[in-house]
């Protein structure tokens, strides 16, 4: 009985240290994992609030936690078991629907610089007149979710393409704590930044002349930080996106753009001295973005001139 029971902890022992060691795969991936998609989730927050524009603060916050809950649903319970069954069934499609979704981002970063250039505007606008306004929150969460669901396709594809070498443990682990942190970090964020100007004006009724000072500052910075999240979301988009195509092509065996990105990388490198590790890494960033805004660009032109389809996002 005793060398049962020393038999049966020392099993309990290796099944734990397994589990820890398990679970110090899934945070050292899904960290590896989370910085990949970067580039999506500053999208994600930046487009965000101008889904509550135009509606009372009052339903600022609901609309917001109704499209955090569409998105937890979006990523764990219809993209994380896809994303499971995707790399156990057919994980050499990763690398096509990792290119479609990067294709995907160069075509919304590339039609909002066209439209920020004087282009023509695709889908409705945030200054049409608000008749049912019922209606027009149950539109905006949908038209919200979809779209989180788009980018979130994005982030997981990203995810599961760091960590497709591991455990099916680990996968789901790190798919799993991604979703959910990028879920909750962004629509915090964007929960936050739709209530700065809310904030402000609570901070401007107070007797403090500190209070009022800075009450006053917020409430003047939230239309410049809602357009300097925009402009981030763009470059962020065809940064992620283009750099997506050349890693893709690359896998692909088409190494022509690939070569040139990184043959200028190093030689930025080469040239900059102590600066040659962020100045590499932004020469390559910015060829990625050129190689996204120039795909975006073609693939506009061919929806909307060609084949008269109006935006998606």
């Amino acid at each position: 009985m005793p060398g049962g029971l020393v038999a049966l902890l020392d099993d309990v022992s290796i099944i734990a240290r397994t589990a820890a060691a398990s679970v110090d795969d899934i945070t050292v991936a899904a960290s590896r994992a989370g910085s990949k998609t970067a580039g999506v989730v500053i999208d994600d927050a930046a487009v965000t609030p101008s889904y509550v524009t135009g509606l009372s603060p009052a339903r600022e916050l609901p609309i917001i936690w109704n499209i955090t809950k569409g998105s937890l649903k979006n990523k764990l319970i219809i993209l994380l078991p896809g994303a499971l069954l995707l790399s156990w069934l057919l994980p050499g499609a990763i690398i096509f629907i990792l290119m479609l979704g990067g294709a995907y981002l160069s075509y919304e970063g590339a039609e909002k610089v066209m439209e920020k250039l004087g282009g023509e505007k695709h889908g409705k606008t945030v200054e049409d007149v608000i008749e049912d306004p019922a209606a027009f929150e149950k539109q905006r969460v949908a038209g919200a979710i979809r779209t989180d669901l788009i980018l979130s396709a994005e982030i997981m594809a990203i995810t599961l393409n760091e960590v497709a070498d591991e455990s099916f443990i680990v996968r789901a682990g790190v798919l799993a704590i991604v979703g959910i942190a990028v879920t909750f970090v962004v629509y915090g964020a964007v929960a936050l930044i739709v209530k700065l100007d809310d904030i402000g004006l609570h901070l401007r009724e107070k007797a403090s002349s500190a209070a009022q000072a800075v009450g006053n500052l917020l409430v003047n910075s939230v239309p410049y930080l809602l357009t300097f999240l925009s402009f981030i979301g763009t470059i962020a988009m065809l940064w992620v996106g283009g750099g997506i195509i050349l890693h893709g092509t690359h896998e692909l065996g088409l190494n022509f753009l690939y070569d040139i990105a990184h043959s200028a990388e190093y030689a930025v490198k080469s040239a900059t001295g102590a600066l040659s590790g962020p100045m590499g890494w932004f020469t390559y960033a910015a060829f990625s973005a050129i190689v996204g805004l120039v795909l975006g660009f073609i693939i506009a032109t061919v929806l909307h001139k060609v084949f008269k389809i109006g935006k998606a996002h």
